[in-house]
């Protein structure tokens, strides 16, 4: 009875995989077709990548998403590892819970509203379009995740690691680069990885934020599959999936390391 119920329970966890994955695993497929119809097999070629490569305005969203997505990171890395600091090492300071739930707010909220709240925002004092406002909203949306995986290390960091470095005679800014940092820094390079894939990964905040200068990867490609999938398309998803695979992979080894 209980050789069956495994059994059953594997192959439920195996169809769950099959329905998450076997989209993607085609994507990838067939960005390695040499037919010009994504729906015809006409055999394996690497001619799409090379096509791809040559695109000039998919190359030109592709480094526009890349350099926010960078910038982005930085700037959320540095916040969120200072914002972590003072709710781990300040205790109950007054306006606390307020500062914590303004910090956690982007990781329940949709982003739909995210992306007209900030709208209205750029709008209401006359902000331009564009690059900045894309790293902007890119940052807030990050920030809350960076925050939430800087935390869990530092809650568990021996505060005496610390106090022995200001008995030492460092101070505080001196015991936290020297000391603090280097301990806590596979969280802190997993957070910004995690902040690169969450920029390189939207949509909807850059359809918002972004003006007619500025178009992201995400935006490319969306438009470009509402006139019809071109196998280009699959070639930079495919390079797009292999990224962000990488860069989560890296995250989450990172934040095991202790």
């Amino acid at each position: 009875m209980n050789a069956k119920l495994n059994i059953a329970r594997l192959a439920i966890l195996w169809l769950g995989f099959a329905f998450l994955y076997t989209p993607i695993a085609l994507v990838v497929i067939y960005s390695f077709n040499a037919s010009r119809l994504v729906t015809l097999w006409g055999g394996w070629s690497l001619h799409w990548y090379g096509a791809l490569f040559a695109n000039t305005e998919l190359m030109t969203s592709a480094a526009t998403s890349l350099e926010a997505a960078l910038l982005s990171g930085a700037i959320a890395t540095v916040l969120g590892t200072l914002a972590a600091t003072a709710l781990a090492r300040f205790g109950r300071f007054h306006g606390r819970s307020l500062f914590f739930a303004m910090l956690s707010a982007p990781l329940v909220l949709p982003e739909v509203i995210m992306g007209l709240s900030l709208l209205l925002l750029f709008v209401a004092l006359d902000i331009e379009r564009g690059f900045i406002t894309l790293v902007i909203a890119h940052t807030t949306l990050s920030l809350g995740f960076v925050t939430i995986t800087v935390l869990a290390r530092l809650r568990d960091f021996d505060p005496a690691l610390e106090e022995a470095a200001a008995d030492l005679g460092a101070g505080p800014v001196r015991a936290f680069v020297q000391v603090v940092l280097p301990l806590i820094a596979p969280s802190v390079a997993a957070g910004f990885l995690l902040a690169v894939t969450l920029s390189l990964d939207d949509l909807i905040l850059a359809s918002f934020t972004t003006g007619p200068g500025t178009t992201t990867l995400p935006m490319r490609i969306y438009s470009a599959v509402r006139l019809g999938v071109s196998p280009q398309i699959n070639a930079i998803s495919t390079l797009l999936i292999m990224f962000v695979a990488v860069s989560l992979g890296l995250a989450l080894a990172m934040r095991r390391q202790r």
